[in-house]
């Protein structure tokens, strides 16, 4: 790495008290690791900065051997080296995160949350437990997306007894717990874990073309926001749609929060990231266009190329 390169970086860290290494940006990550990281930060409400690893190579090979770590996204606080995705997530979890960036100590004592196991989910994760050192880790992150596995206890888990179920928390998913019922149920792709947390937010919703394309024809005010790249929309663009830059999320911050926002992308993964970060910055009506242009091509206007 040359002198310039590390400058720029030291700058950088230097000027800004949190600040995030990341593919792509807030509204637009480019890799699900950076969007894991985004939606932590967004939910404890810290403003942070982030640097778009992509948009330079030097940064982006620069800051592994600024940090002497192999990956990317990469969190920095008060000028230390926090880490990678895995431990912003564990830190999360436990607590210190929240404390690292000027919130409640960690060691503000947590309530086990009531939940309730239904006996067929009951039945399915007691199969799936092989020894009594182990039990079932009920992850919440930030976005209120839910995570079942198999794991061994630690001495910061909140322990959870339901229907003959042991449950281990972290602290930050304890808190988001309360109320829970966890339920196995049958759908059209098979049985499935079904959970209802009465504290879940409203979530982004899923618009197909047709519906997007009926709202449009009646006069309805959507905003359409493409969060592809420049190169992307050159190739294919929905007419009346805006591409999603600087300039716009400034815009769309100055408009009331019950705008319908619409966002979309090739296929609908990166626009789902993009919806739930203006989610977290408490706009009501958030919609993904499922299946993205591809799908609008497909469904609505043929003239679109597919690419």
């Amino acid at each position: 790495m040359d002198q310039q390169t590390r400058e720029r970086i030291q700058s950088t860290i230097d000027t800004n008290n949190v600040v995030l290494f990341m593919k792509g940006t807030p509204q637009a990550p480019r890799c699900g690791f950076s969007a894991t990281v985004i939606q932590i930060l967004d939910s404890i409400g810290t403003p942070y900065a982030t640097v778009d690893v992509l948009s330079d190579p030097g940064i982006r090979d620069g800051i592994k051997e600024f940090s002497d770590w192999p990956t990317i996204p990469q969190l920095y606080v008060k000028k230390e080296f926090v880490g990678g995705c895995d431990i912003v997530k564990e830190l999360y979890g436990s607590g210190e995160l929240e404390e690292k960036l000027g919130g409640k100590a960690s060691s503000e004592p947590v309530e086990p949350p009531r939940i309730t196991v239904t006996e067929r989910a009951a039945k399915a994760l007691k199969g799936a437990v092989e020894s009594e050192t182990e039990g079932v880790r009920f992850e919440i992150d930030g976005r209120f997306n839910y995570g079942l596995s198999i794991g061994d206890r630690t001495p910061s888990d909140i322990v959870v007894e339901s229907g003959g179920v042991t449950l281990l928390l972290d602290k930050a998913s304890a808190k988001r717990a309360s109320g829970t019922t966890i339920d196995y149920v049958e759908t059209p792709q098979g049985a499935a874990f079904k959970i209802d947390n009465p504290n879940e937010p409203p979530k982004v919703r899923q618009m197909t073309p047709k519906e997007l394309a009926a709202r449009f024809n009646g006069g309805e005010k959507v905003e359409l926001l493409d969060v592809r790249t420049t190169g992307e929309r050159e190739t294919a663009k929905i007419e009346g749609s805006r591409f999603l830059d600087h300039a716009a999320e400034d815009a769309l911050m100055l408009m009331p929060k019950t705008t319908t926002l619409v966002f979309h992308c090739h296929h609908g993964g990166r626009s789902q990231s993009a919806a739930e970060h203006f989610l977290a910055k408490g706009f009501r009506n958030v919609y993904n266009l499922a299946g993205g242009i591809d799908a609008w091509s497909v469904e609505v206007d043929p003239r679109i190329p597919r690419y």
